[in-house]
């Protein structure tokens, strides 16, 4: 497979592109590079299971939506995720993730990320892309 993720150069946050074969593929990449980011995610074991549901009327709310929901996790259960399984369907996601508790010893932290923006916000259901700028 290709690189899951691109960085993109901005001044002071982080801007991420993704792609997929198909817009599911654009989203779970999205997040891997969120977790990326925040820890070594090699490290992270899919020991425990989760489900996310979001629900949007637009693709670009349903990203923000849908990062904002796994970021709020990691901070809310103190975990890590590292495999992401999502399903759009109209308006609603539905996901599985895989990660376990955070264990700054193993996971080699690396940038605290505060918030999904809107700004640059990106989402191509034709070419199966996203970009987002995380806020650090």
């Amino acid at each position: 497979m290709a690189e899951r993720y691109e960085l993109i150069d901005h001044t002071a946050d982080i801007l991420l592109r993704t792609k997929g074969k198909d817009l599911n593929e654009a989203f779970e990449n999205a997040a891997y590079a969120l977790f990326d980011t925040m820890c070594d995610v090699s490290t992270v074991k899919p020991s425990k299971v989760k489900k996310v549901e979001c629900e949007a009327d637009d693709p670009g709310q349903l990203l923000v939506d849908w990062l904002s929901r796994l970021l709020f996790l990691c901070d809310v259960d103190d975990m890590l995720f590292s495999e992401f399984e999502v399903r759009i369907t109209g308006k609603k996601l539905t996901a599985r993730i895989k990660g376990e508790k955070l264990d700054a010893d193993r996971h080699h932290l690396k940038t605290d990320v505060k918030a999904i923006t809107y700004h640059m916000l990106e989402v191509d259901p034709v070419k199966n892309t996203v970009q987002v700028l995380l806020d650090i």
